[in-house]
């Protein structure tokens, strides 16, 4: 598996992206949303966790779904957290990092968390954390990014130059074994494909920078990007473009998971 790009520079993308997230946000809204509604109706929590809560959009959302319930919004992007914290998304809102969540064990009964996890180079620590601070018989339920997102971008990229422009992700078989091995029981795992399409390559990079998803990873070219370069990618792009635009396609893995009850 690819190395994930370093949690500061992830951390300070983000933070710059807070004002600008929500205006470019439609596929995290839909891969969300869907997340929402593979939420077991059995799940009634007294306190759930947004992890990787960013503007708060999905806390909200919680908060509208369990009315009686006590939130706490997690993000590692201190930009996001003040942008959910104007929002009034949760009760609580706490600066964190997946991998190493600050909280109890045995905290909450439901861990939400969408499009966020791709970003943690230690998926294992996740899922134990997760299991740690959940009580028997919570749910983590989670969408992220796996090989094939944005392979559009990657293979015109190829056919440029040889360096890393495009975000690694983990194989669909990385997110299957270590889930089988986490000592959760697995209700559901699937990958979904969710294309999008765009008038033309600005407006597609435009999009990732503005989300704070554009290249993070190490090997990446330093410096701008020249002209010609870019003149390059826009042409090779334009051999993949379809009757509604340039395809920019995401494939999103679900999961629903349960620690198990006590007997």
């Amino acid at each position: 598996m690819s190395a994930r790009p370093d949690k500061r520079r992830v951390a300070a993308s983000f933070s710059r992206a807070a004002g600008s997230y929500d205006s470019v946000a439609q596929l995290q809204r839909d891969v969300g949303r869907q997340l929402l509604w593979y939420l077991p109706l059995s799940v009634q929590p007294e306190r759930w966790l947004d992890v990787g809560c960013g503007t708060g959009f999905f806390s909200r959302a919680l908060t509208d779904w369990y009315p009686h319930s006590e939130g706490l919004a997690v993000d590692i992007a201190e930009g996001m957290l003040q942008h959910a914290r104007q929002a009034g998304s949760a009760q609580a809102f706490v600066a964190g990092d997946a991998e190493q969540l600050p909280l109890r064990d045995g905290c909450c009964d439901l861990i939400f968390s969408s499009l966020a996890l791709q970003w943690c180079a230690d998926f294992a620590a996740v899922l134990g954390e997760a299991h740690r601070v959940l009580r028997p018989g919570g749910v983590l339920a989670f969408s992220s990014l796996c090989v094939g997102t944005l392979q559009e971008l990657r293979d015109s990229w190829q056919a440029v130059d040889g360096f890393v422009h495009v975000n690694r992700f983990r194989t669909a078989e990385d997110y299957q074994a270590l889930c089988a091995a986490s000592g959760f029981r697995v209700d559901r795992l699937q990958v979904r494909a969710h294309r999008l399409h765009y008038p033309d390559l600005r407006s597609l990079t435009h999009g990732l920078k503005a989300l704070g998803a554009h290249n993070l990873n190490d090997g990446r070219p330093a410096g701008l990007t020249g002209r010609a370069r870019l003149r390059a990618l826009a042409e090779a792009y334009e051999r993949r473009r379809q009757p509604e635009g340039l395809p920019c396609t995401y494939q999103v893995i679900y999961g629903v998971l349960q620690k198990e009850p006590q007997p």
